[in-house]
């Protein structure tokens, strides 16, 4: 399993888990200080995460639709700064 921290540029933290198998997402987890309404919209973007390669700005594009089609606000975060933890936690894959 992967784990990562990411503190933002402002103060605000990201903590991912996550276990891939061949660069592909199978379970993925994020946590943090970081400000998401509506809160759930965190479950939409691990579920859509899942089975996704480990490719920065795929990652940062997938985010960004599911918070899009959401509605979602952030404060603080934004998709690059999450899907640049995610591909720190792949880097501990392992």
């Amino acid at each position: 399993m992967g784990r990562a921290e990411y503190k933002v540029k402002g103060g605000k933290l990201i903590k991912v888990q996550l276990t891939a198998r061949n660069r592909k997402i199978e379970k993925i987890k994020i946590t943090g200080d970081f400000f998401l309404h509506p809160e759930e919209v965190i479950e939409d973007i691990e579920r859509a995460l899942e089975g996704h390669m480990l490719d920065e700005h795929e990652l940062s594009s997938l985010i960004e639709a599911v918070m899009r089609n959401k509605q979602a606000v952030s404060l603080g975060v934004t998709p690059n700064d999450f899907a640049r933890c995610i591909m720190m936690a792949g880097e501990k894959n392992g």
